[in-house]
Order: structure tokens, then sequence, then C-alpha cells
């Protein structure tokens, strides 16, 4: 078992981390305070092909793997929690689904522009009565001649304002329960498409959250993703794959609230000594940094067996449930070790806690993901790699 990054891995991550110190860090924190979406950094990241790493080459990707594009979320992540997920919405969610299971016509037209991030998408799914639970889904799709018209709302959408293509999940058949939802493709500036209130968020101020409404929304019936009544099952693959680039982002997120810390710990003096030298400050550091790097091995796991071609679900959700969790733990300690310093927007460990905590909620909270693991274990039994 190979742990080292390929040369072509390791040049995606030290690019990145690169672009990320010039162009991101200095105006995160601004960014947060100002809840500004910083599209011009979303676009640059396009522009130099950090979109499309793990996409063919013949949309403009890059044709690497996995771990190539959770490397681009993690690395984000590191910086500001804020891109990382606008970019692994976009990456997993939007562009994935229109690339898994959209036909020829669709990829071909949406996933180039998409990659260059000439087109942000956005995903929905989550409507403000069901989350999980997508038999609870209210959206509708009527089919009327060649179209179908789609009314309803869905609720905590990345990208809900700015993004220009919408993959939306609707009802078409009540009577088929999960095998009754179906997948379509909404472009922006679609009649009767709009957005209701956009989402104050404790968190992640700087990622575009809000409700998007359909208000008889007509759209082709070519704009059908896959089969008929296929949504569900397309929406289960997307978001196991999704869980994999969450890892990454709840790694990256652990990793700067960590270096954060470190690096405050060995400027900051008590008693004379750098706070470092300290054995209760130095066992926080052993604990977080265990706790990251099992994260990390969780995900290069998963993301190794879907390039495999394997069965990946349990592993991504072991990946997502225990790196959400380290994340959370990490910069609860890191603002911990800053003290009264931690709790102030000077420092921004508090801002890393705050969007820590999302990891453990969306794309399946930490209780799915325990439901999904618990689940396939009773099922199938455990047999470590």
């Amino acid at each position: 078992m190979n742990f080292d990054l390929t040369e072509e891995q390791q040049r995606i991550r030290d690019t990145l981390a690169g672009f990320a110190e010039r162009e991101i860090k200095p105006f995160a924190a601004r960014w947060d305070k100002e809840e500004t979406f910083p599209r011009h950094v979303i676009e640059k990241l396009g522009e130099l092909g950090f979109l499309g790493v793990a996409f063919p080459e013949k949309w403009g990707g890059g044709g690497a793997d996995t771990l190539s594009q959770v490397l681009v979320v993690e690395g984000l992540s590191r910086y500001d929690a804020s891109i990382g997920l606008t970019c692994a919405a976009h990456m997993s969610l939007s562009t994935g689904h229109i690339a898994m299971f959209a036909a020829d016509e669709h990829r071909d037209r949406y996933v180039p522009e998409m990659l260059s991030a000439k087109k942000l998408g956005a995903w929905c799914l989550t409507e403000p009565g069901s989350g999980s639970d997508a038999a609870a889904m209210k959206t509708r799709a009527v089919r009327v001649g060649d179209n179908f018209q789609i009314s309803g709302s869905k609720m905590f959408i990345t990208n809900g304002t700015v993004g220009d293509v919408y993959v939306v999940m609707a009802v078409t058949d009540a009577n088929r329960g999960r095998d009754g939802v179906s997948a379509f493709i909404v472009e922006r500036g679609t009649a009767g498409l709009a957005n209701g209130k956009r989402i104050e968020k404790l968190g992640l101020h700087a990622s575009d959250t809000a409700e998007v409404v359909f208000e008889n929304v007509t759209v082709p019936a070519r704009n059908l993703v896959g089969e008929l009544g296929a949504g569900y099952r397309q929406t289960l693959k997307v978001l196991e794959g999704g869980r994999i680039g969450i890892a990454g982002f709840a790694a990256g997120i652990a990793r700067g609230a960590f270096e954060e810390a470190r690096s405050y710990a060995l400027e900051r003096t008590q008693f004379k000594r750098p706070i470092a030298e300290f054995q209760a400050i130095q066992w926080m550091f052993a604990d977080m940094a265990t706790r990251i790097e099992a994260s990390w091995v969780l995900t290069c796991r998963a993301a190794a067996l879907k390039d495999a071609g394997r069965p990946f679900a349990r592993e991504a959700a072991m990946a997502k449930l225990f790196a959400s969790e380290t994340a959370m733990w990490t910069t609860v300690k890191a603002v911990q070790i800053h003290g009264g310093y931690g709790y102030v927007t000077d420092f921004p460990v508090e801002r890393y806690m705050r969007d820590a905590k999302l990891t453990e909620i969306g794309e399946g909270t930490s209780e799915v993901q325990r439901m999904i693991i618990a689940k396939s274990l009773l099922r199938e039994g455990y047999l470590p790699a």
C-alpha cells in the first residue's frame, strides 16, 4: 500500500497552495465579515484547470483521479472553507451529476463551461421540509406535451443565487415513492425560476446559500437527466462521491486550524516561555494531528476504491463521519489554544470553528453516516482491507 502522492498530485497540491497563499489567504477574513462571494476567485480556479482535474480531457478536464479532486477541495478549505465548499458543490454535485447521468448532448454542452467556471452549478435536492428523507419531497414536475412544468422550492442550496445551471430533483410520479423522483437541468433565466431568501449562516459566510423557488418553470422534456424516475438513485450515487469531497473539505479545515494554532503557540509566551512548551498544549497538538492524519487516510482509501470501480459507499461514509467530527474537535481545540484571542475575530480560528460545523450536517448528517455504516456492516459484515 503506497501512501505517497504521485508527481501529478504533488504538483496540484503545491500549485494550489501557492495560488491560495496569494489569492485567498489575505482576503478570507474580509470576505467572511462582509459576506462577499468571491466569484472572481472561482473563475480563476476554473481558468487554471483546478475545477476539472478529475474530469475527462474531452471536456477540458485534467483526466486525473478522485484523490486529485479531493486535494483541490482540501487545499482550498485549508485557507477558506467557503471557497472549498463552493468548489466541492460545483464539482461533485451539479457538474458531477450531469457528467455521470445526462445525455451526451447535455454533457458536451454544459460540462466544459462548468469546468472552466464560465457557468457555476447548483444542485437542488433539500427542501424546507425534507432533507435526508427524499420521499417527503414536495417539488413536482408535471409532463405537459413536450415539456415539464416544475413547481416547488428548495432550501439551503449552495450557489443558489449565483448558479447558472441548476440540477433539480422533482417528483414525477407521487405513487412510486423514491422511484418517482426525476432530475432535470434548469438554466438561470428560465421563466419562473427565482430566489427566496438568502440564508444567513453561522459560518461559511463567503459561500452563497439560498432558497430556490420554482413557479411553473417550463423546461423541455429533453432536459430530463437520465431516465424518468431515476433521480433518487442518481442522487445516492452523487452523494456517495460527494462525501469523499466533504471529507477532504473537513480535513482541510482541520489542517488550517491546526497550522494557525501551531504558529500561535510557538509565538505566544507565558511565564517567559512559548506556550508550545507546555505539555497540556503539546498533547492537544498530538491528538489533533493524529485525528487529521487518520481522516486523510480514510479519505484516500475511499477515493482509491471509487477509482478502482469497487463499492465505496461505506468507506465514503466513514471518511466523511470521522473527518467532519475531527474538524469540529480540532477547531475547538485551536480556539482553546488561543485562549481569549481565539474568541475574537482578529484571529482566524473562530472562523474555522464556525465553518467546521457544517461538515457534520451537509451531505448527510453524522447520524445518517452512522446509519449507512451500520446497515452495511449488518448486511455484509466487516472485513478490514
